[in-house]
């Protein structure tokens, strides 16, 4: 009797991203900390100044953390309810808060009670900034109205009163201290000039908004609601440059890197974009476990900190190269200890002795070998539940249709044993390396289990995804064969003809 053969797993060609600067950049950082906040976290924000504490808003409570601490470092708890996007001043010396009594709160970083108490608003204010002068603030809140306070008096400078919906951010200038940009559920954003009684700009974004960022120069504003990110020219009387729509659900908030040259969105779909300035092209992607609520990036990239409807921090560290250098220096006399001899090659008179090396059988492999392939095929569906190996799953199936005990591995199953055969077929069915063999098990399945569909509501639910996916990946087949032919047409009329001789040119025109 023949030994048996190990299942051969062929190679296929990997379909990761393409490696480009942006990805080596933002994957640069460390396993991200997880730090559990008291609920969803609606702002984060970085110190201006050394060294880069973040205040963290949830629910009504405002802590303070260090760059590299997991505990808060100072805690403001004074709201009777929840508090909304404490900001820091551009100095790094005062915070202030919104919250859900319609109050506007002022805080020293270095104390613990409230400096002043701006009263006016009569619902809840979900938006706080400070001007670029350091002395007034602005706030926006669910009573329509975006207000100006005096810190030193306070008191109301002015109110404006234009929105028709609730006011959910805004932002302010950094070059002129008498402007900020408020935007509105109302579909609006309104840009407002303290010097004037009513705004001086109104752009319409068509959906509510969530977030609105102005570029450093303040000739650029960016703004998020529904799933699309707009970048409208300020300078042109808010003419729109650009309009994204990357995301899969409402984007929440907005934030730019350091250099200006990045801009990052995050969005209840569990993901943070981050997109060129240059041509608004998307250049890498994080994701994240829950909808983000808010993020925000410390001075040179160094941190980035995610919040979450969940109430968890995703806070990740950029590596530096220092630590990494040294460590190398360190491995290295232990490496070239390692390979000494490595090329070293034998000489007449040498006798090599070869160490055998034992070759061990995978689980599938042993289960096959003694004919068990329903139980083989169980085997490798299980490691690639953990592994997320889909060749190898590939190739068992492979291997047992050459053996002509497909079949039988695929009959006989319960509910638990065929969900995760099907699901396995629907995450890889149109996957162009794996669809030869697929196909053909997905109709041996159909072929068994066709008598008893109906009696579990959750197979005949995957059969329907299966089916549906099938129809959509067929159809998206005959478009490409249409733009093909499409393109081939074009191919046709633009080939040049051969050009015809000057000579004979002239013998046809005597």
């Amino acid at each position: 009797m023949a030994s048996y053969k190990p299942v051969v797993v062929p190679s296929f060609p990997k379909l990761g991203e393409k490696i480009t600067k942006d990805t080596l950049y933002w994957k640069h950082y460390k396993a991200p900390i997880q730090i559990k906040e008291f609920g969803a976290v609606n702002k984060v924000d970085f110190s201006p100044i050394s060294p880069y504490n973040y205040a963290v808003t949830a629910s009504s409570r405002i802590h303070i953390y260090g760059r590299y601490s997991q505990e808060p470092i100072k805690t403001f708890s004074r709201f009777k309810d929840v508090a909304y996007c404490a900001t820091y001043r551009d100095d790094g010396k005062l915070l202030a808060a919104g919250s859900e009594e319609g109050i506007v709160r002022l805080f020293d970083i270095s104390g613990r009670a409230a400096l002043r108490q701006f009263d006016g608003h009569t619902k809840a204010v979900h938006v706080v900034g400070f001007l670029s002068d350091k002395y007034r603030i602005v706030s926006g809140a669910d009573d329509y109205t975006a207000k100006v306070w005096d810190i030193s008096s306070s008191s109301e400078i002015i109110s404006y009163n234009e929105h028709t919906d609730y006011v959910r951010c805004a932002c302010t200038s950094k070059l002129n201290a008498d402007l900020f940009v408020t935007g509105s559920y109302d579909h609006t954003v309104k840009v407002f000039d303290t010097r004037r009684e009513k705004s001086v700009m109104t752009i319409e974004h068509g959906q509510p908004i969530e977030s609105v960022n102005l570029f450093p120069s303040g000739g650029l504003l960016v703004t998020a609601g529904g799933r699309y990110v707009k970048v409208w020219d300020m300078l042109k009387g808010g003419q729109l440059l650009v309009s994204l729509r990357n995301h899969h659900k409402t984007v929440t908030c907005l934030c730019l890197s350091s250099s200006g040259q990045r801009l990052l969105s995050g969005s209840l779909d569990r993901h943070v974009k981050v997109y060129s300035t240059t041509s608004y092209k998307v250049v890498h992607s994080f994701n994240y476990e829950a909808s983000i609520l808010s993020l925000a990036l410390a001075p040179e990239d160094e941190t980035l900190v995610v919040g979450m409807t969940n109430g968890i921090l995703n806070v990740k560290h950029r590596k530096h190269e220092g630590g990494k250098a040294l460590l190398n220096k360190r491995r290295r006399p232990v490496y070239r200890t390692f390979v000494k001899g490595r090329n070293y090659m034998p000489k007449q008179d040498d006798f090599f002795v070869s160490k055998p090396v034992k070759a061990y059988m995978k689980k599938y492999d042993k289960l096959l070998r003694g004919f068990e392939v329903s139980k083989a095929l169980d085997a490798v569906l299980h490691a690639h539940g953990k592994n997320n190996f889909p060749e190898v799953a590939v190739a068992v199936m492979q291997d047992l249709n050459r053996r002509g005990t497909l079949k039988n591995a695929l009959a006989g199953r319960d509910e638990e044993q065929l969900r995760v055969l099907l699901s396995f077929l629907i995450s890889h069915v149109t996957d162009e390396r794996f669809a030869p063999v697929l196909v053909n098990v997905a109709e041996m399945i159909i072929d068994i289990y066709m008598p008893v569909v109906g009696q579990s509501p959750l197979i005949d639910k995957q059969f329907l995804k299966l089916q549906e996916l099938v129809e959509k990946e067929i159809e998206h087949q005959v478009e490409l064969l249409e733009v093909l032919g499409m393109m081939d047409s074009l191919f046709a009329t633009m080939a040049r003809k051969n050009p015809i001789p000057l000579d004979e040119d002239k013998t046809k025109g005597s």
